[in-house]
């Protein structure tokens, strides 16, 4: 699929560039939901890079490809008639510039919120511009990501033999779950060769603070992330399948066993990168420490125990790269 608008940022002077690799990641861990041994793997897989590709997912190809459509059909929009979509809360249409500090970055995205009471039929009133048909595509697919995020988290649960077995997904099953959903667009940058070899960061690096994420892209390449060893490698795309993304929250609740994988996004020259993602998050009441189940004798929990609200509250006030469980780790505590 081939998004034809023009880049939505005419000067990118103010978007940071990184320089080039060619680390294509050839050992992402496949994990196939039909799997006998898969809730191995996927912990396996956890552990050593916080990320993972999701194959046999039962979403249906024909539907992916709907949402993908109208996806394309709004972004294609004249700019003035997107902007007629943003929100002041943070939700709705926005490009270039990502959170509150000051971060930018060559794209433009819808957010929306999973919120009961926000997110339905009735949607369109609050967020104009959004049609019937897009609603409905939408409203579908978090729901199937939202069930498979949760056969995730039980399968996760089983393997690291934690009881009871919903204790994750059940937080973001709850109707106050903090969920929700993202569509980025990459426009090409034609431009690129101006940039003297070097690449342009369409989204930075950083990490996802929900407990997990599920990401689906078109056929266009640009997702990175980092190895343990801080080596960026570019993950090969695959639009039929899934790739989900442990989240800060998840590597608490596992005391560290989980890493939360750290990621970005390079703009390309030649073609659009659409990409979906669900982040699946807990109320905001919702405390997140340790699970007293996983740790073992003697073990001492890594982090203060906090809210959800406690950290978005903290995140908000930081820039995109940062790392904000730093504010709850036992060592920051004590500096």
């Amino acid at each position: 699929m081939v998004v034809l608008s023009q880049p939505v940022v005419e000067n990118f002077a103010h978007i940071k560039t990184c320089k080039p690799t060619s680390n294509i990641f050839t050992e992402i861990p496949v994990v196939s939901l039909l799997d006998p041994d898969a809730k191995t793997l996927i912990v396996e897989a956890c552990k050593e890079f916080g990320f993972f590709k999701v194959i046999n997912h039962g979403v249906p190809t024909e539907f992916i490809a709907q949402l993908e459509d109208e996806t394309v059909k709004f972004f294609n929009l004249p700019l003035p008639e997107k902007e007629k979509s943003g929100l002041p809360n943070h939700f709705g249409y926005g490009n270039k510039k990502i959170g509150q500090n000051g971060d930018v970055g060559w794209v433009e995205y819808l957010l929306f919120s999973t919120n009961p009471e926000l997110f339905s039929p009735k949607g369109k009133f609050i967020l104009p511009g959004i049609s019937e048909s897009f609603w409905s595509f939408v409203n579908e697919y978090v729901s199937a990501m939202r069930n498979m995020a949760c056969e995730v988290l039980e399968m996760i649960a089983e393997e690291l033999k934690i009881e009871p077995r919903d204790i994750l997904s059940k937080l973001l099953r709850d109707e106050k779950s903090d969920n929700c959903f993202r569509l980025n667009h990459y426009p090409p940058c034609s431009e690129l060769q101006a940039l003297s070899g070097r690449n342009l960061i369409g989204f930075g690096d950083h990490t996802d603070p929900q407990i997990i994420s599920i990401i689906r892209s078109n056929n266009t390449s640009g997702l990175q992330i980092a190895l343990k060893d801080g080596t960026w490698v570019s993950v090969p795309p695959d639009h039929s399948s899934f790739f989900i993304n442990v989240g800060d929250s998840l590597q608490v609740l596992t005391n560290g066993r989980f890493r939360s994988v750290r990621h970005r996004v390079l703009a390309g020259s030649l073609n659009s990168r659409i990409s979906m993602i669900f982040f699946g998050g807990p109320p905001l009441t919702e405390k997140i420490t340790p699970l007293s189940s996983i740790m073992e004798q003697g073990e001492e929990s890594l982090y203060n125990e906090f809210t959800w609200y406690d950290y978005k509250k903290a995140a908000y006030k930081t820039r995109l790269s940062d790392n904000k469980l730093g504010f709850f780790e036992k060592s920051f505590a004590h500096n």
